[in-house]
């Protein structure tokens, strides 16, 4: 048979990712790892060869990172073991000296913006004075000292812009909707309203080098459009419109602000553009690489762009654009061990629900069952239903480390956008309003029902697996439809809609209007009853199929509580469950020695329930702070790696 992929070539850290250009030209910088963690690294343009780490990052690994116009300074957010309590940092590129510029507890603060004509100032969004807001303070990058530019009277966002004003805020209502509201010499007025059904599809999302900003749009019409509005009375144009999706993305010049192009993402992302010299940016680009083009970063001068390619089936490729010659230097891959292994292709597809909706969906088959990359495989196979997170998001096409690992251990993997997933319109999502474990889950049943149809899913062996509302649907799934799925793997999933909405973060107090309209209202007795009726944890001993739990206990979201509470309630009925919690970490596994050592224990849960492939432990826990609480017997060899009886 073929070489198993090695889980560390799919989830280990990549070698390098996040490459953005200074705002000058000069230097590169990328995120790659020093000893195991990722930092970020910095090197002159044209010569990558001699990069240097910048940070110095032991523990849980830099995840993103932006350049200030200082061209000497790199901005980056970090938490504490998932905490999500984010601080922001700068690091002088040159002197090594690190600044944490939100050095206030508990808060979780982010970059607003960067000034082009203040380059060693900057706008941050910081909690510290009211957990529920967040004030705009501005901030010497150089030496930390800081001021409190607005606080906030109570706005869901306060939108700054790059000349470190704040022309813009939104606010939820009572009845649903928002308001957007500008900010003049009468301090905030209202400028625009938005009714309920808009609000996940309409918002300001960037501002015009004049009195101006850009509006995606979803009023008057089902999918969200882009407009130029302005900022005085709110009347607009619109940019670009599309009948088959919401405009996901745009490209706009750096410091002119126009907008160049427009990406649309229904099956694929794909980009269309407004003036002719992008048209012929694009047209180069599509002859350099045959992924998908993500436009990463770009000198203010706009004569070097830093670009990638997405591959479903291979690594992402990164190059720095010329624009004035059209060349495209090859700078180097993120995972370039993947190309020695074999990949497959993810393939998109349309599914019909009962009630007559279609859901974009997208399925990876291992090669021994579709040598041709048909779509269809030999015979039905066990199958991974893997549900996306949010549920205020959405699967789409690329490489997905998921659907390769799994389908290289021989299952079918699907990704479904049930409704309630964004880039669809808005009658799309909305549809999904009070319907968690109602129509959103009928439609992975009927995504399993049209597998089972196509020849694709063996009806017998299909797992269901997600993560945070994806885990919720896992246990959905085992409790209200116990006989559809042989298993399931919940990652922090909630278990009581209501235990959820009563303990979540505090900043999202502004927004908790949303979660009563589109989950239910948990202030009502009526609202309570719903939601318990909605909740796994209700039908706990419903559960006959084997599940698999894995829990952050730093979790500020799904907190550790809602997978303790149904792993309590199935001891007391007798059944079994593994449950595997890391101290170290959050909302998700970010450390890649956690990450690696969870996806062990869920291979070697899907190989002894569904028959598929396992790569052995081998030394995978060795640096990973894996606990498991409960039910470690139940999966082969793991209690006895651990050295436990659980």
């Amino acid at each position: 048979m073929t070489p198993l992929i090695p889980r560390e070539a799919l989830y280990g850290n990549p070698e390098r990712a996040d490459v953005q250009i200074s705002p000058d030209g000069s230097h590169l910088s990328w995120l790659a790892p020093v000893d195991g963690v990722l930092n970020v690294w910095v090197a002159p343009v044209g010569d990558v060869e001699s990069a240097r780490p910048v940070t110095t990052d032991t523990r849980r690994g830099i995840r993103s990172h932006d350049w200030a116009y200082t061209n000497r300074h790199i901005l980056f957010p970090q938490d504490s073991g998932g905490d999500e309590d984010f601080h922001l940092f700068s690091v002088d590129i040159d002197s090594g000296a690190q600044i944490d510029l939100t050095p206030f507890p508990g808060v979780s603060a982010g970059l607003s913006a960067r000034s082009r004509e203040h380059p060693r100032h900057i706008l941050a969004d910081v909690n510290n004075r009211v957990p529920e807001l967040h004030d705009v303070l501005k901030i010497d990058i150089t030496n930390g000292e800081s001021e409190v530019l607005i606080e906030n009277p109570g706005f869901v966002q306060l939108i700054a812009r790059d000349d470190l004003t704040v022309p813009l805020a939104m606010a939820m209502r009572e009845d649903g909707g928002s308001t957007i509201f500008r900010n003049g010499p009468d301090g905030f007025t209202p400028l625009l309203a938005i009714e309920m059904a808009d609000t996940l599809t309409t918002a300001p999302v960037g501002y015009t080098e004049d009195e101006g900003f850009y509006l995606l749009d979803s009023r008057g019409r089902d999918k969200a459009a882009l407009f130029q509005v302005s900022l005085e009375d709110g009347t607009g144009d619109v940019i670009f419109a599309s009948d088959v999706a919401d405009v996901s993305s745009a490209l706009v010049h750096p410091t002119t602000k126009v907008v160049e192009a427009v990406a649309v993402n229904h099956l694929r992302n794909e980009w269309t553009a407004i003036d002719d010299a992008t048209a012929a940016d694009l047209a180069t680009l599509a002859e350099v690489d045959p992924g998908e083009l993500v436009v990463l970063s770009r000198t203010d001068a706009d004569d070097r762009w830093v670009v990638a390619f997405v591959s479903d089936s291979g690594p992402v490729t990164y190059y720095l654009y010329h624009r004035g010659t059209g060349r495209a230097d090859y700078l180097f891959a993120n995972r370039s061990d993947l190309d020695r292994y074999r990949l497959v292709p993810m393939h998109p597809v349309l599914i019909r629900t009962r009630d007559g909706l279609d859901m974009v969906a997208y399925l990876t088959l291992p090669h021994d069952e579709d040598p041709a990359a048909t779509g269809r495989p030999d015979r039905p196979l066990p199958m991974v239903l893997d549900v996306h997170g949010g549920p205020w998001a959405r699967d789409e096409w690329g490489f997905n480390p998921e659907h390769q690992l799994l389908a290289d251990r021989g299952y079918a993997v699907m990704s479904v956008n049930y409704r309630g997933s964004t880039g669809f319109g808005k009658e799309f999502l909305n549809a999904g309003n009070g319907e968690w474990a109602g129509k959103m889950h009928h439609d992975l049943i009927d995504a399993v029902e049209w597998a089972v149809g196509e020849g694709v899913a063996d009806r017998e062996r299909v797992a269901i697996y997600g993560g945070s509302y994806g885990g919720y649907a896992t246990l959905v799934g085992l409790t209200m439809t116990p006989d559809v799925f042989a298993c399931g793997v919940d990652i922090v999933g909630p278990s009581n809609i209501l235990t959820l909405l009563d303990s979540i973060p505090a900043y999202w107090q502004p927004m908790i209007q949303m979660f009563k309209d589109r989950v239910g209202d948990f202030t009502t007795e009526s609202g309570r009853e719903f939601l318990t009726a909605r909740s796994p944890l209700t039908y706990a001993d419903r559960i006959t199929r084997p599940l698999l739990i894995g829990q952050g206990a730093n979790d500020p979201r799904v907190k550790q509580a809602e997978s303790e509470q149904i792993v309590a309630a199935m001891a007391e009925h007798g059944i079994p469950v593994t449950y595997v919690l890391f101290p170290d970490e959050g909302h998700g596994f970010a450390e890649p020695a956690n990450r690696l050592s969870f996806f062990a224990v869920t291979e070697a849960f899907l190989a002894q329930h569904l028959g598929g492939r396992a790569e052995p432990y081998g030394e995978v826990f060795a640096r990973s702070s894996i606990t498991v609480p409960a039910g470690g017997s139940q999966i082969p060899g793991l209690a006895e790696e651990l050295g436990s009886d659980s």
